[in-house]
């Protein structure tokens, strides 16, 4: 099984970067060879991966740093680079391999103090003398100083550095930073495929495969959890029966808490899976004593990592939030299929009953005005609006249609 095996619905991007790894394999070899290098090359020393959510912009980021890293003997053979076994498939796949450093957003941007030591790095060469590669998770979520700082290390990189950054779309990259780089565009794989890789893959039944990628219309990452999460899937079951409550103003606010609520928890449970855990190494690294007595001079250190930590709970409930939102998306968008008579295969098939419901009571005009809500929930929490003004308003205009 190949490090491109977790491409779903990307034959086109595999083939493309696995022709790059072969010619960057090429280019190691000839190098530690002191032979001439290759006249003509698809590898490049940065890319940028854009898609929608869900498309694997990351996990075919990933697989491309596997392939780079790879060390298998099957190269020498003729092999392709990215076997998917060898440690450095293994290393680069799990994000432990010294030579691939992973850069993701903890809140809502990256900070240029996020990257400083990365784009440190970037300039060193490889521990074990092949390729030192970042991959910057998202992208978009660099602010001007963290972009211009990515930017300088993308106009001169190191001859052994690869950069792989990852946006929802070309626009959201820095253009001085685009222009420098080769870009990858996914696509939203189809639901038989998604379907059909939770169940290779996973070992799922078929029905509940199928209702999964069904549900989450092509998203790999949401499919999956979905299909294995009972608690997942009780939260979009109740998500479902929303629209449906909406009935007075007193529900509205409720079904705002609520959602606000379970959105809260769940960051509250990821904080209580890696902050003690985060702060106990940093302890032990920092030379803590046995009684917990922190050297001098630390506390600014363990400061930072409160502050980091606080981030990413909020962006984790943010981001729990969107979820919510992608699925009442989805359940208006199946409201207005029925309204309109069209042949669109309905995501939410399990809640037929419901959609069928509301189709008969609003216009489809009431229906676009509703998703419109959505939207407009979800620019407000991009915009860093309180979560649970965004969400009531987006309720309230939910019940008005």
């Amino acid at each position: 099984m190949t490090v491109w095996d977790d491409l779903v619905g990307q034959e086109k991007v595999s083939a493309v970067l696995d022709a790059a790894a072969r010619d960057a394999d090429a280019l190691v070899t000839a190098a530690a060879a002191d032979q001439p290098l290759p006249e003509t090359s698809k590898m490049t020393h940065a890319w940028i991966f854009t898609g929608p959510p869900g498309a694997g912009r990351n996990q075919a980021a990933r697989a491309f740093a596997a392939a780079l890293q790879c060390v298998s003997p099957d190269r020498a053979l003729g092999g392709s680079p990215g076997c998917g076994f060898c440690d450095g498939c293994h290393t680069a796949l799990l994000g432990t391999h010294a030579d691939v450093t992973s850069v993701a957003a903890v809140g809502s941007e990256i900070l240029v103090k996020d990257m400083r030591d990365t784009v440190r790095k970037s300039f060193t060469s490889p521990a074990n003398g092949r390729w030192q590669i970042i991959l910057v998770e998202d992208a978009e979520r660099l602010n001007e100083k963290s972009a211009n700082a990515v930017l300088k290390a993308v106009e001169e990189p190191a001859p052994r550095t690869v950069w792989l950054l990852c946006a929802p779309s070309i626009e959201d990259v820095l253009p001085t930073i685009r222009s420098r780089c080769r870009h990858l565009n996914l696509r939203t794989p189809s639901v038989e495929a998604v379907a059909d890789m939770l169940m290779r893959r996973d070992g799922i039944e078929p029905e509940v495969a199928a209702s999964a990628a069904r549900a989450t219309q092509g998203h790999v990452d949401r499919a999956r959890r979905l299909a294995t999460d009972p608690a997942a899937r009780e939260r979009r079951a109740a998500v479902l029966k929303l629209p449906l409550r909406l009935d007075e103003v007193g529900a509205c606010l409720r079904a705002a808490q609520e959602l606000v609520d379970a959105a809260a928890e769940d960051a509250k449970q990821l904080a209580e899976e890696m902050d003690g855990k985060e702060a106990e190494e940093l302890k032990a690294a920092l030379g803590a004593t046995q009684g917990g007595r922190m050297p001098r001079g630390t506390a600014g250190v363990m400061k930072e990592l409160e502050d980091m930590q606080k981030r990413r709970r909020t962006r984790t409930q943010r981001d729990s939030l969107d979820v919510a939102l992608g699925d009442l998306t989805a359940f208006y968008r199946d409201v207005l299929a029925l309204q309109l008579g069209t042949r669109v295969a309905l995501a939410n098939a399990d809640a037929e009953d419901a959609l069928e419901r509301l189709a008969r009571a609003g216009t489809p005009e009431s229906t676009l005005r509703r998703i419109e809500a959505i939207s407009a929930c979800r620019e407000a929490l991009d915009r860093n609006v309180a979560p649970l003004l965004a969400v009531e308003a987006m309720t309230m205009a939910l019940r008005a249609g």
